[in-house]
C-alpha cells in the first residue's frame, strides 16, 4: 500500500523512532542495522554496516573496538554518516554529524547488557588488524574465556561507544511513479530544527 506523504513534523528524532518501531515490525533481520561512512585521514570514503544501540535527543549511538579502522578514522575526522535503509517498508533515513564518545558509564551498562561470548570475543579480538588464521581467534578466545571463567566480564579500555549528534537527517520514502517524498531537517543554532521538502 502506497504511503500517505510525509508531514512535517517539530521533532524528527521523534519520527525516526516511529519509523524505527515500524521496521521493527516489519523487517526479518537487524532493523537497527545502518550504514556508517567515516572519512580516512587521506580523505578516502569508508562504510560499513554497525547497529544502532541508542537513540534520544543527543543522537544516535553505536558500539566498537577503538582500535579499529573506523575508530582510527573518527580520531582524524570526527564527523560521520549515518544510513538506514528498510526495504519491506521502503523507507530510508539519512544523518550527518559530528561524533562524541559516549561516558564510560553508558559503555559499562551496555557492554554488560551483551552476552558473555560477545563480551569476551571484545577482548580477545583485534579488530580490523591482520589475523593470521581462524584457529588463532579461536585460540585467543579460549584463552580469554579461562581468564574470566565467570560471568563477570570487564569491559576493556579500548571498547567503547560514539554518538553521532545529528546536524541533518533525511527522510525519504517510496511513492509511485518514483515521485518519492524527501524531508530534510537541519538543526540550526539557536532555532533548532529548520525543514524543507526536496524533489525526488
Amino acid at each position: 500500500m502506497p504511503h500517505a506523504a510525509l508531514d512535517v513534523v517539530a521533532d524528527p528524532i521523534a519520527l525516526f523512532r516511529q519509523w524505527l518501531d515500524e521496521a521493527t515490525a516489519s523487517e526479518v533481520n537487524d532493523p537497527n542495522a545502518m550504514a556508517l561512512a567515516t572519512t580516512s585521514p587521506q580523505g578516502m570514503p569508508s562504510v560499513r554496516m554497525v547497529l544502532l544501540k541508542d537513540v534520544d535527543a543527543r543522537g544516535f549511538v553505536f558500539y566498537t573496538n577503538k582500535q579499529s579502522r573506523k575508530a582510527d578514522h573518527l580520531a582524524a575526522a570526527r564527523n560521520a554518516g549515518l544510513l538506514f535503509h528498510w526495504k519491506t517498508l521502503r523507507r530510508q533515513v539519512r544523518i550527518e554529524g559530528p561524533v562524541e564518545d559516549v561516558d564510560d558509564a553508558e559503555a559499562d551498562s551496555y557492554f554488560r547488557s551483551r552476552a558473555r561470548i560477545s563480551r569476551l570475543g571484545a577482548i580477545a579480538s583485534e579488530q580490523s588488524r591482520p589475523l593470521p588464521d581462524r584457529a588463532e581467534l579461536e585460540r585467543r578466545l579460549a584463552e580469554t574465556d579461562a581468564l574470566y571463567p565467570g560471568d563477570e566480564v570487564p569491559r576493556p579500555s579500548h571498547w567503547s561507544g560514539y554518538r553521532v549528534r545529528p546536524v541533518l537527517i533525511e527522510f525519504w520514502q517510496d511513492m509511485p511513479h518514483r515521485l518519492h517524498d524527501r524531508m530534510v531537517y537541519r538543526r540550526e543554532a539557536g532555532t533548532g530544527w529548520q525543514t524543507t521538502r526536496l524533489y525526488p
